[in-house]
């Protein structure tokens, strides 16, 4: 178990799950990961969740805004990425052929963010820390550790990342299968699958990983709560065993445990 005080530019910082039944994703991700939540108001009916491990932050939940749910935008997980400077990151990925929703706000006195959309269409967000640094507890069961980006091209959304986050992305010339790794600073923090494995028509997206102790056994839990599992555990030589699922509002993730 690590806990994390701080997240260096360019990490993966936050995890947050849009759903459309808020109760019920806690029930589920509680049981699943053994996360308490806790729970804070947003507003006269909204509210928004964090989920704690051993006391520490490890994810949050809120509920699907209306403008979404009218566009028909389905439950997913969104990403956050640690940056020095909300308000520059997003003018950058402006100049780099990305799009900002809106301009960077504050919340409250957590930190600063701006919702960047990638040129391949894929949304994530960036986050200045002010007095939430994001995820407190790493390399436990139930805490995120990888993240894939789901892109049909590779190249331009290589050449955006490494210039917005400084990210290296590197294909191992032992892997014939063309996964890029991306490396933030001294760390593998996650990659980019190639195009070919794709499902055709799929946007582009990001896709959490949360280590786990037993994929076989959480992927069956995931299952008898009404999940759906879109890749059933399948083990891959010499990284690790993973599973992804679909939970029961259709939120998608991975779940993994390393081979090493």
């Amino acid at each position: 178990m690590t806990n994390i005080d701080k997240h260096s530019a360019g990490s993966f910082c936050w995890i947050e799950l849009h759903t459309t039944d808020q109760a019920a994703a806690k029930t589920f991700y509680g049981s699943l990961f053994g996360w308490a939540p806790h729970d804070g108001p947003m507003g006269p009916n909204d509210y928004y969740t964090e989920f704690k491990l051993q006391g520490r932050e490890a994810a949050a939940a809120c509920t699907l805004r209306p403008d979404e749910k009218s566009q028909g935008i389905p439950p997913y997980w969104m990403i956050y990425i640690s940056v020095d400077n909300a308000d520059a990151a997003s003018a950058k990925a402006q100049q780099l052929g990305g799009k900002a929703f809106g301009p960077a706000f504050d919340v409250m006195d957590a930190g600063r963010m701006a919702v960047v959309q990638d040129p391949t269409g894929a949304v994530f967000c960036v986050w200045q820390a002010k007095k939430n640094a994001g995820i407190g507890i790493a390399q436990v069961n139930g805490t995120l550790c990888w993240a894939d980006l789901s892109t049909p091209d590779t190249k331009r959304a290589s050449d955006f990342y490494s210039a917005l986050f400084g990210w290296q992305l590197i294909t191992d010339p032992k892997d014939p299968s063309g996964y890029v790794h991306i490396k933030n600073g001294e760390h593998h923090i996650g990659g980019i699958p190639p195009a070919s494995y794709r499902q055709p028509g799929m946007p582009a997206h990001w896709m959490a990983y949360f280590q786990v102790d037993d994929v076989d056994a959480t992927a069956n839990k995931a299952k008898e709560m009404g999940a759906k599992l879109h890749l059933p555990p399948m083990s891959m030589e010499g990284v690790g065993r993973m599973s992804v699922i679909a939970d029961p509002q259709g939120a998608a993730f991975s779940i993994f445990k390393s081979a090493r």
